[in-house]
């Protein structure tokens, strides 16, 4: 019998998706389960986005260019020119997700055996994506403590080597909801121009911040054009996970025609998802106050909730919709799993995913879960009572 590759053994499950099997079990034994493991916004797709797709009108679905349609390139460069950064169609290459685009820039970017540092936890399937491009991730720690800020510039400094070829940054960020300050980007631009480096940062959350705070782009950066590729998505920003199309930005020209010949081998972006992305560019401001405002009254729900159980704790992050816990648990991919398989209050339970898989150090996050606020108010407040007794009884408890 042929043996698979060696990458493959090492390409992790996601810590997200790795939990259906029991969760599917619990459904078939009658029990409600609340789905906070994935972030999956029960928010509606906007409207015009949806009609652009049922009015399509076009007798063959073919080809896009393989940068993307340059309708829609051209209708994001309006988009983000309200957000202040200025770039143009040629800076833009459209792929099936920012997962895709994220594949485009590590290889392009990055040889068999470099390296790229991100602060930990971070959004799992990096781990993922570094694996397929052959890349080595060189975690750096943050902590819970401090609501999961920026390493200081030391940290980076100790795990800069000469395979080190960039930083990858979410911002707002996906486990924690962190949002990172003008000046915590200052730090990397120092880092970043001081050792020669590319800066990923991951922005697909920018629509998302909370508490009066405002995002700030690596492109609103100077002197980083030749460095920083900006990663984005319609997944969250229109609740439109499945159309799949996403971006990477750059204004390195040399990046980008490299980038491009990776888009061309996988031939096109898909049609359809294009065509509603560009239609949801129209979305209506009211929308995002809408959505924004529902947003924060979830986060509210899970932080006050989490933070009134014995032993637990959660800093209330400025953006995204999750949040990081600390749980008094001995194994939060133990207790996730006994939640599905062994718990349950009021026929009910919840399902969450183990931080452990948004750490690339070994034992880490073993006592701490990321939840994904993305059910409705009465629904979170359920899940928080059920988890609340959970924690109350579960035999591995610890404190």
């Amino acid at each position: 019998m042929p043996s698979i590759s060696e990458k493959g053994r090492k390409m992790p499950a996601s810590p997200i998706r790795k939990l259906v099997p029991f969760a599917e079990a619990a459904k078939s034994r009658g029990v409600k389960v609340y789905h906070l493991n994935i972030g999956q916004p029960d928010i509606e797709t906007p409207e015009v986005a949806l009609n652009a797709i049922r009015n399509f009108d076009q007798k063959v679905v073919e080809y896009s260019h393989s940068a993307g349609i340059l309708s829609y390139r051209k209708k994001l460069v309006e988009y983000y020119k309200k957000n202040d950064i200025h770039i143009n169609p040629d800076d833009i290459i459209i792929g099936a997700g920012a997962s895709e685009a994220i594949l485009f820039a590590m290889n392009s970017c990055m040889d068999q055996g470099d390296e790229v540092i991100i602060p930990e936890p971070f959004y799992a399937n990096y781990n993922g994506f570094a694996i397929n491009a052959g890349v080595n991730v060189v975690p750096i720690p943050s902590s819970i403590e401090s609501g999961f800020a920026l390493p200081p510039i030391s940290e980076f400094e100790k795990v800069i080597t000469p395979k080190t070829k960039a930083i990858i940054i979410c911002n707002p960020n996906n486990p924690t909801g962190y949002l990172y300050s003008k000046e915590e980007l200052e730090v990397l631009r120092e880092i970043v121009l001081k050792y020669d480096l590319f800066l990923f940062a991951d922005e697909v959350y920018r629509e998302f911040c909370y508490d009066g705070k405002k995002h700030y782009s690596v492109m609103h950066l100077e002197g980083l054009d030749q460095h920083v590729v900006l990663i984005d998505s319609v997944s969250k920003r229109y609740s439109a996970c499945g159309v799949r199309i996403g971006a990477m930005i750059s204004k390195n020209k040399e990046l980008m025609s490299t980038a491009i010949k990776f888009a061309q081998a996988r031939l096109s972006p898909p049609t359809f998802g294009q065509v509603a992305a560009e239609a949801a560019i129209d979305t209506p401001d009211s929308y995002f106050e809408k959505v924004l405002d529902e947003y924060l009254a979830r986060r509210n729900v899970v932080v006050r909730s989490i933070n009134q159980m014995d032993g637990a704790y959660c800093p209330n992050p400025s953006g995204a919709f999750y949040v990081v816990a600390k749980l008094p648990i001995d194994d939060a991919d133990v207790f996730c799993q006994w939640l599905l398989e062994d718990f349950q209050f009021e026929n009910q339970t919840v399902m969450l995913a183990p931080a452990t898989g948004f750490y690339a150090t070994p034992g880490k996050g073993l006592d701490e879960v990321r939840i994904s606020y993305v059910l409705n108010v009465n629904d979170l407040k359920k899940s928080m009572q059920c988890l609340a007794e959970a924690i109350k009884v579960y035999p591995g408890r610890t404190k």
